[in-house]
């Protein structure tokens, strides 16, 4: 009996990496793994972790590897399978990833930053179905986004679009990873929720406050906390109605674990982007329906033949 073919996804993230196998012809994960990244990894700590856990899912399941999807958080040349820098950890400026890839399992790979991989998986197996255009951003650590259209990933110009997460949103504001000020997410993602809590305070806090954190507070009804989750919601609804007035997607589909702050965020998010978008636009701003595995699926869309690039 000829052994099934099989399709690994990866997905290297910021403190954890995920890998499931599925089959070639569809279906669900036959193997699903994930696991968290120690302090102080590196490129190459990333490599071997992730090698390590595809080689795990491999020698627990029968069938032969035909293809790898791979998502990447960081910005990526797609054609060329190279990643050009992790924003998580230093180490891999420069990395042919898909090559690396390719010569140790011997099968193609076809690579992609995590937004976009993200888009394409709601749109091809989540919230997104059916929708021509659609507009993903994950709301996270930080906040990243993705753009179908016409069923395809649309890069730009220089393959920077869907970049929602460095859109300037408050000129002199908090300073961004990039090196500016005031990026929408150094205003609303769950690192900047944390740092507003933190400047908002009178004292140094007994427990660490993280963005999770925030949103629990608030969710007891904390005013502090209240007071930092709605103004990152606003200020993250403002820039989708820009978003919309620009694009006019279909749909807009929010994942990462901001998203997870409860009903009055999402209600705050969706009033200022309504009270920001051009009058008579479409308003549709839906959850991932994927969650967390969003990006593992668009890595396995990658590589089994769905249309790629606009």
């Amino acid at each position: 009996m000829t052994p099934p073919s099989l399709l690994l996804a990866l997905d290297y993230g910021g403190t954890k990496h995920s890998a499931a196998l599925a089959p070639a012809e569809g279906g669900a994960w036959l193997a699903h793994e994930r696991v968290l990244l120690p302090d102080g990894a590196d490129g190459d700590t990333d490599r071997a972790t992730m090698l390590r856990l595809a080689r795990s899912l491999l020698a627990r399941t029968t069938g032969r590897l035909q293809g790898i999807g791979v998502s990447f958080g960081g910005p990526v040349d797609a054609p060329r399978g190279i990643v050009r820098l992790s924003h998580h950890v230093p180490g891999w400026e420069e990395a042919p990833l898909r090559d690396m890839l390719e010569a140790e399992f011997g099968v193609p790979a076809a690579v992609d930053n995590d937004a976009n991989t993200a888009a394409l998986g709601e749109w091809k197996f989540g919230a997104g179905q059916g929708c021509a255009s659609l507009l993903y951003l994950t709301v996270s650590t930080g906040i990243g986004g993705g753009w179908i259209l016409n069923g395809r990933i649309h890069d730009g110009a220089d393959g920077m679009a869907g970049e929602i997460g460095h859109v300037l949103v408050r000129p002199g504001g908090m300073p961004c990873a990039c090196g500016r000020r005031g990026c929408l997410e150094a205003e609303a993602c769950g690192r900047a929720i944390a740092a507003k809590m933190r400047a908002r305070l009178a004292s140094e806090p007994a427990e660490p406050v993280t963005g999770k954190s925030v949103a629990e507070a608030a969710a007891k009804g904390d005013p502090l906390a209240l007071e930092v989750m709605d103004e990152a919601a606003r200020i993250l609804g403002e820039a989708l109605g820009g978003a919309i007035s620009l694009m006019n997607p279909d749909r807009i589909v929010l994942g990462g674990g901001v998203t997870k702050s409860g009903e009055r965020w999402w209600r705050t998010v969706r009033e200022s982007a309504r009270a920001f978008a051009y009058p008579g636009s479409r308003v549709d701003i839906r959850i991932a329906r994927l969650g967390d595995d969003s990006p593992l699926w668009g890595a396995l869309a990658l590589i089994t033949g769905s249309p790629r690039r606009a």
